[in-house]
């Protein structure tokens, strides 16, 4: 990729409810770039798994399945399939058993593979912020800022107890944060892309950090990249 047609990448990496895609998102809209969620690829494929009756440890089935999958994301929405038979599956990606199955799925060569070329078709003009666990590391080596964004787990674990009781659902805090910790265990323990800081990443602390201090916090970072 030539100098001329180079297409900046902001990649923002870290665990389970850290807040990063929060804060991609406000950053992609400050910024006027594309978003891409990575992590709700995972969640998609583990949804469509569930319905089409594969076992999620089923590396084969869900590979085939992943190539084969229509999605675009619009705005906070996220659509499924085209046409009259696009399908809003915003909401039934979102639950905590699609969480895990998003964990449980990325654990496999083939499924990250099969993800692989849909990944990168984000990257449009004028730029692209994509937050998941290996956009740094392994989707986007070449980014031009790269953010590992973490906080700790107990603060993680509380927030995504309130963000569940602020939609309505029942959520036991203990639970949460057992199921956090297995999930980081599980993501920074696969043998293919796990979850890591880049070498060349910022750590970005976000435990005693608001919404608007993180962002602010990632726009100075890429400043500074696109100053060099």
């Amino acid at each position: 990729m030539s100098q001329h047609t180079h297409i900046p990448v902001i990649a923002i990496d870290g665990p389970s409810a850290s807040g990063k895609g929060t804060v991609a998102q406000i950053v992609a809209d400050r910024l006027g770039y594309h978003y891409l969620d990575s992590g709700a690829l995972y969640r998609i494929v583990a949804l469509v798994a569930r319905r089409q009756a594969i076992d999620w440890r089923d590396e084969h089935a869900l590979a085939e399945m992943a190539l084969q999958l229509d999605i675009r994301f619009d705005g906070n929405r996220i659509w499924l399939g085209n046409g009259d038979g696009r399908e809003d599956i915003s909401d039934a990606v979102r639950t905590e058993e699609m969480s895990r199955g998003a964990s449980e799925v990325a654990v496999h060569p083939a499924v990250r593979a099969a993800l692989l070329d849909l990944q990168h078709s984000f990257r449009q003009v004028p730029g692209l912020v994509a937050d998941g666990r290996d956009m740094a590391t392994v989707v986007f080596p070449d980014a031009d800022t790269k953010i590992f964004l973490t906080a700790t787990a107990e603060v993680r674990a509380e927030r995504r107890y309130k963000q569940l009781m602020s939609k309505g659902n029942h959520a036991n805090l203990a639970d949460i944060l057992q199921d956090l910790q297995a999930r980081d265990a599980r993501d920074r323990q696969r043998s293919v892309a796990p979850l890591q800081q880049s070498s060349d990443a910022e750590l970005l602390e976000t435990s005693a950090l608001s919404i608007e201090q993180a962002v602010e916090s990632v726009l100075a970072h890429h400043r500074k990249s696109q100053a060099k």
